[in-house]
């Protein structure tokens, strides 16, 4: 998002997190079931997104509008999201689907904080999107555009059920049943980074040719934090393309200090 959406969600977060603050975790991942449907409607329905945010309209007769068409069909926790994000302004029409989209996410991250899973919830989200990468008839199941979304979401459930926390299962099934636009693995990542965003945390995806020890994997994290002034998380992935040390990508940046890497320079230095 840029310019006044930025500004219009960063509100809408704030006011989410005063809204869940010490809620249990059930009304949070209630709420964000309720937000993911609100995000289907606005997905579905271009009409209505370019109601719900066209500026020539008042915030609230916008907010009137929303009422309207959700009243008595959600809770009044969701109406109350809701009104706030139409009455803010949004750059273009799809940003605020986005929008829902990411406050869905949010909530169903405190329920999981809530649980004191928080740590497994990105865990988790990490892991299976690596599975999906790695698999391609799995993810060919889950993404399939021409099956059920009610079967895909079924898939999941019964891949999962059991194995993965209920937020997991919840946002893992959301992406495959509503993928909007965006390979399952991609969604999954975009998940775990805004599940990571309710500590105000970076993800760190860390590649090594053999496993960190705990020794290791705190004194990398306290390297991180003392680089970035932030809480990081990492996803530690086993690489056999990195032949020593390792290589760490946060956001866009890539800190590449693996052999393969040092090798690559030497070979161009020889070229040259």
């Amino acid at each position: 998002m840029r310019g006044t959406s930025r500004g219009s969600l960063a509100g809408a977060k704030d006011r989410l997190a005063a809204m869940l603050a010490g809620a249990p975790g059930e009304r949070a991942a209630a709420l964000g079931d309720e937000l993911f449907a609100v995000t289907s409607l606005l997905d579905r329905e271009p009409g209505l997104r370019r109601a719900l945010s066209d500026p020539s309209r008042t915030g609230e007769e916008r907010a009137g509008l929303a009422a309207g068409l959700l009243g008595g069909r959600v809770s009044d926790a969701a109406a109350e999201v809701v009104a706030g994000l139409v009455r803010a302004r949004w750059s273009e029409p799809a940003d605020l689907a986005d929008a829902a989209e990411q406050l869905a996410v949010l909530a169903i991250a405190q329920s999981a904080e809530a649980a004191g899973q928080l740590d497994e919830l990105e865990d988790e989200l990490f892991r299976f999107s690596r599975i999906v990468g790695a698999n391609p008839d799995l993810r060919a199941a889950l993404s399939n555009r021409f099956a059920p979304a009610a079967a895909r979401g079924q898939l999941a459930a019964d891949l999962l059920a059991g194995r993965v926390s209920a937020a997991a299962l919840r946002l893992i099934s959301q992406a495959a049943v509503h993928p909007r636009g965006r390979s399952l693995d991609a969604g999954l990542e975009s998940y775990a980074n805004l599940a990571a965003q309710l500590r105000q945390r970076l993800v760190a995806e860390v590649h090594v040719a053999v496993p960190l020890t705990a020794g290791q994997r705190a004194r990398l994290a306290a390297a991180l934090v003392a680089a970035y002034g932030h809480d990081v998380h990492l996803n530690v992935v086993l690489d056999p393309e990195v032949l020593g040390g390792m290589t760490v990508r946060i956001g866009d940046e890539l800190i590449n200090g693996s052999v393969a890497s040092r090798l690559a320079e030497l070979r161009r230095g020889l070229a040259a």
